[in-house]
């Protein structure tokens, strides 16, 4: 009866993630735990070179995410959702979304998972003294602008996937802070654009003659807590085509999948950090002082509040182990023994803990496609071992986890060398369903102790809905590192794993192998 009264009082939150291959809603009460949720699958499409999605995949993604999650509302407690106290949007970081002066897109939208401007983010990164990564919505602008494609001229506004939704809900043209850090970077004083970079930027296009600016096409940045605008009547349309929601609802400022994740994981403070594991991998890392140089496999980002990051971002996690967990379901399925789908992977993934430290030989990669941070264009799914190997379950099962962070650990260690302090990592996502076992090789291969709270599995969704509940709820002068602290964790719980000395040292005989193999990618893109 008190969610029920809650709901009908509005004293709610909901956040929307677009993910890579699902866009969920959650509906979170006073106390900020869950009460309803929603989703619905989509997948990006390659045409023409370009990993895209279409803008009307993402209204019917959205819309039935919102659908299931009334639905899900009514059945459990026999009302109808009309006016949650505040909305926020969140989803996949980064990318290229450019609009003319009439809001009609100009351009496929270039989502993260692009390679195709490591020649313009080297020029950038040079030109700034600031990395800047492939998938930055300024790499991808510089490469359309040097390419003279036909649409740039046209530019009136560029945003990303979260940024354009919020704009259809509210007519706002705004970014949250961490993800506007993606777009073009921050000055972490000002919380604005870095007005010196924007110069250089702007003397860079000149010869182009393009007759807008970097700053009148880029969306207002703005930090957690703001107001940034309302859900317009079209905008409730959109969410809700049956008219249930109601206009005037309070929109928190968009955040990207990573600002999402450090809120899910209260990991917005110094010394705080989180790894997200799903169809990519990425740790965020809240520094207390500035990196000694620039370092290309580190992206230099924001908290949803504006202070200063490490990302380490890889573009692929889980997209090898779920084809595999596939390949063992149709043989369950051939033999006449199929398992559910929770059940199998939790099947597989505890046959890793089984393994031997070293996955006994077996060397894999799971590259899907190009891997900026350690400087792999192209890349192949790939399997191999030496006849000695050890080819059981366990040490596949081990291996194919072990492939999975590998990256990640290249990148991590070079902030380990900038003598970065980090008291603990959090862990989030698919990759930690599955009880103890992505936990425990994690903190072997960082060599870190790794949590995770009792919510992990709630992921971005949450942390959207966290940050719409901060904007709705925050008293004068409360910051969001107080209020998650005071007002949503205080009584969490969590379990934390240590690093195992022989998990370490095998991990580190695995990536020994696993460096000295990477040739093996450029050689079997070349050739398959």
């Amino acid at each position: 009866m008190d969610i029920r009264e809650a709901i009908l009082q509005g004293s709610t939150a909901l956040g929307i993630e677009l993910g890579s291959t699902r866009i969920k809603a959650v509906l979170v009460g006073p106390d900020h735990a869950p009460i309803a949720g929603g989703d619905s699958l989509w997948e990006n499409r390659l045409e023409n070179g370009i990993w895209t999605y279409h803008l009307e995949d993402v209204w019917a993604g959205v819309q039935e995410a919102v659908r299931n999650l009334k639905e899900d509302v009514r059945a459990q407690y026999g009302v109808a959702l009309k006016r949650p106290g505040a909305i926020g949007v969140s989803a996949m970081m980064h990318g290229y979304l450019p609009f003319d002066s009439a809001g009609r897109q100009l351009a496929e939208f270039r989502t993260w998972r692009n390679t195709i401007t490591e020649a313009e983010a080297a020029e950038l990164t040079q030109l700034f003294g600031f990395n800047i990564p492939q998938r930055w919505s300024i790499a991808h602008l510089w490469r359309a602008v040097k390419n003279r494609e036909a649409h740039v001229p046209k530019i009136a506004f560029l945003t990303t996937l979260e940024g354009y939704v919020h704009w259809r809900l509210t007519g706002e043209k705004v970014l949250g802070v961490g993800e506007g850090a993606g777009m073009f970077p921050l000055d972490n004083d000002t919380l604005d654009y870095h007005g010196g970079m924007i110069e250089k930027f702007e003397a860079l296009k000149a010869p182009y003659g393009l007759p807008w600016t970097l700053r009148e096409i880029l969306p207002r940045i703005l930090p957690a807590g703001e107001d940034a605008g309302r859900l317009t009547e079209e905008g409730a349309k959109l969410l809700d085509p049956t008219g249930d929601l109601e206009p005037g609802i309070l929109c928190c400022p968009p955040e990207g999948d990573a600002g999402t994740g450090m809120t899910a994981t209260n990991s917005v403070s110094p010394r705080t950090g989180n790894v997200s594991a799903g169809t990519s991998i990425f740790s965020m890392v809240v520094l207390e002082h500035g990196l000694s140089k620039v370092h290309p496999e580190i992206d230099m980002v924001a908290t949803p509040t504006g202070k200063p990051v490490a990302m380490v971002h890889c573009n692929t996690c889980s997209s090898d182990i779920d084809a595999w967990v596939r390949l063992f379901g149709e043989l369950l399925t051939a033999a006449g023994r199929p398992l559910d789908k929770g059940e199998l992977y939790g099947l597989l993934y505890r046959q890793a803990l089984l393994g031997e430290p070293d996955c006994g030989g077996l060397l894999s990669y799971n590259y899907y496609g190009g891997e900026p941070v350690i400087g792999l264009e192209k890349g192949r799914p790939l399997l191999t071992r030496d006849a000695e190997s050890r080819l059981t379950l366990p040490n596949f099962m081990r291996a194919q986890l072990y492939a999975a962070m590998a990256t990640l650990s290249i990148g991590m260690e070079i902030l380990a060398e900038e003598h970065v302090a980090l008291d603990k990592l959090y862990g989030h996502g698919g990759m930690f369903k599955t009880p103890g076992v992505a936990q425990k090789l994690m903190a072997g291969a960082l060599n870190a102790p790794v949590a995770v709270m009792e919510t992990a599995g709630e992921g971005g969704p949450w942390g959207m809905a966290l940050l719409a509940a901060y904007a709705k709820n925050r008293a004068a002068g409360e910051t969001l590192e107080a209020y998650l602290q005071n007002r949503v964790f205080a009584h969490s719980r969590e379990e934390t794993v240590l690093p195992a000395p022989e998990d370490t040292r095998g991990f580190k005989e695995f990536e020994k192998r696993y460096r000295a193999g990477l040739a093996l990618q450029k050689t079997a893109a070349e050739a398959l």
